[in-house]
């Protein structure tokens, strides 16, 4: 059966606004409470094992492979190399690194996830049982 095109709409969409929220937050110089409180490098790896779920639901005609991975460090990359040139924020390879887990964390998750049943849509071929 598959994902529903709606689905998928709705995971690219989710994708979308995940971004923009993670982009805000890794490059404002406000400082919000919530997000503080959370060890810096946890928040990276969740972050991006999040990133990692959105982006293999909202393009499922692809396994979780090497193209999704390097286009989310890519992004983790993107953040540093920005954050660089912001006078109120440090660049860190270690949380390049803490994203490198985060996706690995998910890819290491996708056996568990395939067996949830409001996942494994995911993972059924279109038009399969």
């Amino acid at each position: 059966m598959g994902l529903s095109r709606t689905a998928v709409i709705t995971f690219r969409i989710a994708l979308t606004v995940a971004v923009v929220a993670i982009s805000y937050l890794a490059f404002t110089d406000r400082q919000i409470p919530v997000v503080i409180l959370v060890w810096d490098k946890l928040k990276h790896a969740a972050a991006f094992a999040a990133l990692a779920m959105l982006v293999d639901f909202a393009f499922p005609a692809g396994r979780f492979g090497a193209a999704k991975m390097l286009w989310l460090i890519g992004y983790g990359v993107m953040i540093e190399v920005v954050q660089y040139f912001l006078p109120y924020r440090e660049p860190s390879t270690l949380d390049v690194l803490a994203d490198c887990v985060g996706i690995a964390l998910y890819a290491l998750a996708i056996p568990v996830l395939k067996h949830l049943p409001g996942l494994r849509l995911r993972w059924q071929p279109p038009g399969g049982d």
